[in-house]
């Protein structure tokens, strides 16, 4: 063959590679194009009603400007690179159009949700990319073991990444960007009224409140399904009962967050609210909060004398620093450390202080910690045990014996009721 064959035959296989690779690179830039999008809908042309674009900066500037920098790169890595860069953004895009699936069930789709979906195909789109880029490239020119040694380390690679990276970015982005959408049946056992009051950032929140009959008033959260069975046990022994959509849930406006971050504002802006109301003694407003809710009140109560007494059932932690204070430095990294990062960059928020510290500073208040003995697998005890340890009287404890988490009122409900009204009774009451 002559040399002018073989040059003919090698141009028309270099042709052909970058045949391959401007197809791949236009089907690429059009995903990551379409994932892009959504994140700057999401966060700075159609953000949560009471938030602005400033309220998203790092949650949305940061992944626009990878997603951006991957699109401009892409013609200058390596295939493995381009294909490792492809199943990360579409990962990426199916779990940003989750939100978006989620609200599409729960009330129709609105507003950024429809980028959201066409997010969730381009992720789609670039997880085949990226698997077919991977098959097109592989090695087969290596020894048959050789090659299944490098596959087998790279599937193991790829499971640490699952296990330390992806599950915590998915966990973090759910709890920033999905709540609750519906506002549920205010099944209460007493008379209510629609309320509404405002937190110290702007943000509209809306609840019911049933009047008092005993002077005292306790705000049970978080969210208005939950603490319904307890609003009604709390109504039945005369007390008065807030409950509230929390931001980003139910009818109320910001951005959600499921860890309960800096959720003692709405706490604060809930005893505000009461403090102004003529029915209520202001001297005698309480909390009974669950799971974060538990959280949020330690935090309100540490941060404020307004609230006389507060019962946190089900509290745990709600960042590394949590996880730090509970289990040490490694077991804090390990267990909640990137959780904790991702939640920070897509809530522009940094985590409040662990709940252990907190606790000594709920005094003159007084405070109950209740958790299940079955809880969360078990993991509730020692916490809590570390905050009773850590909290100043007047405190009180119990482990729901074989209770599961945030389950003592169906678990022992008549020993949970004595205990709960008991404790109120004994710090919201009037005195005789």
């Amino acid at each position: 063959m002559t040399g002018a064959a073989h040059r003919a035959i090698g141009g028309r296989a270099h042709g052909e590679v970058w045949a391959r690779l401007a197809t791949e690179r236009a089907v690429a830039t059009a995903a990551l194009a379409a994932v892009a999008l959504h994140v700057v809908d999401d966060a700075f042309l159609q953000p949560e009603p009471g938030t602005s674009p400033a309220d998203h900066v790092f949650g949305g500037l940061v992944p626009a400007a990878l997603l951006a920098a991957a699109a401009v790169a892409w013609p200058r890595v390596r295939p493995g690179t381009r294909a490792t860069w492809a199943l990360l953004a579409g990962y990426f895009g199916v779990l940003t159009g989750s939100e978006a699936a989620y609200y599409a069930r729960h009330g129709g789709p609105a507003g950024d949700d429809f980028t959201g979906m066409l997010a969730a195909l381009g992720g789609v789109v670039l997880l085949v990319v990226g698997a077919v880029t991977l098959w097109r490239y592989r090695r087969t020119d290596d020894p048959l073991l050789l090659r299944f040694v490098r596959r087998l380390a790279i599937a193991a690679g790829a499971l640490v990444l699952a296990a330390v990276v992806l599950f915590p970015t998915a966990v973090a982005y759910v709890v920033t960007h999905t709540a609750r959408a519906e506002v549920p049946t205010a099944t209460l056992g007493a008379a209510h009224e629609d309320v509404a009051f405002t937190t110290s950032d702007g943000l509209r929140l809306e609840g019911w409140f049933v009047p008092s009959r005993n002077s005292a008033t306790v705000i049970a959260f978080p969210g208005r399904s939950g603490p319904r069975k307890h609003a009604r046990m709390l109504a039945r022994h005369g007390y008065g009962v807030l409950l509230f959509d929390r931001r980003g849930e139910g009818a109320s406006e910001g951005d959600p967050n499921a860890l309960g971050w800096h959720g003692d504002r709405d706490l604060a802006a809930a005893v505000d609210y009461l403090r102004g109301r003529p029915d209520v003694d202001p001297d005698r407003i309480g909390a009974l909060g669950l799971s974060v809710g538990g959280e949020m009140a330690i935090h309100a109560a540490a941060g404020s004398d307004r609230l006389k007494a507060i019962v946190s059932e089900g509290a745990s932690g709600q960042s590394v620093r949590d996880g730090i204070a509970n289990g040490g430095l490694l077991h804090g990294l390990l267990d909640t450390g990137f959780v904790t990062v991702a939640t920070a960059l897509f809530a522009d928020d940094l985590p409040p202080p662990s709940l252990k510290s907190e606790a000594p500073r709920i005094a003159p208040g007084a405070v109950f910690f209740v958790y299940g003995e079955n809880g969360q697998g078990g993991t509730e005890t020692k916490p809590n045990r570390g905050f009773y340890a850590a909290a100043r009287e007047p405190k009180r404890i119990w482990e729901v014996p074989e209770g599961q988490h945030i389950a003592g009122i169906t678990t022992r409900p008549a020993e949970y009721e004595r205990r709960v009204i008991g404790f109120f009774d004994e710090h919201l009451r009037p005195e005789r």
